[in-house]
């Protein structure tokens, strides 16, 4: 009997948000701030391949599915990118002593 590749790949999918889930939520929150940033350095390797992915057609034809795909995931990346960087900044932020105001 063999196993459709679909429902082989679906499966796969569905484990790794499951372990993504527990493994984000068992983070202590003093490791929050360097986990943001690898996965801002994750999502610039995807911008990359993305971009790759959108300039691989031919210059005959601008809007075929690999150039689509890759504007959404660029578009994505950088989303994910800015807003982990705000994210950081925030989170760094908490972590600043206060200074107290003397009147």
């Amino acid at each position: 009997m063999e196993i459709d590749p679909f429902i082989f790949r679906l499966s796969i999918f569905i484990l790794s948000i499951f372990i993504g889930y527990y493994v984000v939520w068992s983070v202590t929150p003093s490791l929050h701030t360097p986990l943001m940033s690898v996965t801002n350095a994750i999502s610039s390797v995807i911008i990359v391949g993305a971009i790759i992915a959108s300039l691989a057609g031919n210059s005959d034809t601008i809007f075929d599915t690999s150039s689509i795909f890759g504007f959404i995931a660029i578009s994505l990346a950088a989303i994910n990118i800015f807003g982990g960087f705000l994210v950081t900044q925030r989170m760094l932020a908490m972590y600043k002593k206060k200074k107290k105001n003397k009147e």
